[in-house]
Formats: structure tokens, C-alpha cells, sequence
């Protein structure tokens, strides 16, 4: 009886536009932000790395992306009416439902590059040295 209620009270919040995203797909999230007194649209791009709470009002996605060199999550819920439009660049197929281990990948493969960059430091040579 109170999961109908719950339903029913809930259902005008449902947004009909609903895309199907699944971990591992690239994503392009349309969002409203609003800035003094007026409202301007935002895109945020990454990968889907979780969704979560099923399809009702409590459900949401965790997108993440890389800029300059640091990862940033963002949790959106579906039914947010702040979300313009929800876009899927790429799909992808995964064998997990939770892909949180691309956190310690990208680390990795950021100090990889780092490493990389480092220019090893060396002794002048004997020719290069003014008297």
C-alpha cells in the first residue's frame, strides 16, 4: 500500500525523456546552471563509470572525465529538471556494472606520462665548463 502511495506521489517527476545509458558509454550531459538571474547551459562530457536506484526518482548516473590531468566525477540524477539533454557519443561494451577501477587505471597511466616527461638530469660535461 505505502509503495503505491510512494508511486503515485511521485509520478508527476518523472521526465519521459529517458535515455538508456549504461557504464562504459560516453556521455554528453546538457545542464542547466544558473548564474544571477539568468540560466545558462552547461555540457559535460565523460564516461558513465555507474547508475544506480533503478528507474524511479532516486535514480542517477556517475559520469567522469579527465581535465588537466585530474579526474572529476559528477553524480547527475536522471529526473533532475536542472538536465536539458542527455546525449550518447559512444557505446561501449563492458563486463561490469560498476567500472570505479578506471579511477586507479587513470592514475596509473598519468604517472606513467609523468615519468615520461621528466628530463633526467645529468653532470656537465668536462667540455662545457668555463675557466
Amino acid at each position: 500500500m505505502t509503495q503505491q502511495l510512494i508511486r503515485e506521489f511521485t509520478k508527476p517527476q518523472l521526465r519521459t525523456l529517458r535515455v538508456e545509458i549504461h557504464p562504459g558509454d560516453v556521455v554528453r550531459v546538457m545542464q542547466k546552471i544558473k548564474e544571477g538571474d539568468k540560466f545558462r547551459t552547461q555540457a559535460f562530457e565523460g564516461t558513465v563509470i555507474a547508475a544506480k536506484h533503478g528507474t524511479g526518482v532516486t535514480s542517477t548516473f556517475t559520469v567522469r572525465k579527465v581535465a588537466d590531468g585530474y579526474g572529476v566525477e559528477r553524480i547527475f540524477p536522471f529526473h533532475s529538471p536542472m538536465i536539458e539533454k542527455i546525449q550518447v557519443v559512444k557505446r561501449a561494451n563492458v563486463r561490469r556494472a560498476k567500472l570505479y577501477y578506471i579511477r586507479e587505471r587513470a592514475k596509473r597511466d598519468i604517472r606513467k606520462k609523468m615519468k615520461q616527461l621528466r628530463v633526467p638530469t645529468t653532470a656537465p660535461s668536462e667540455e662545457s665548463r668555463i675557466e
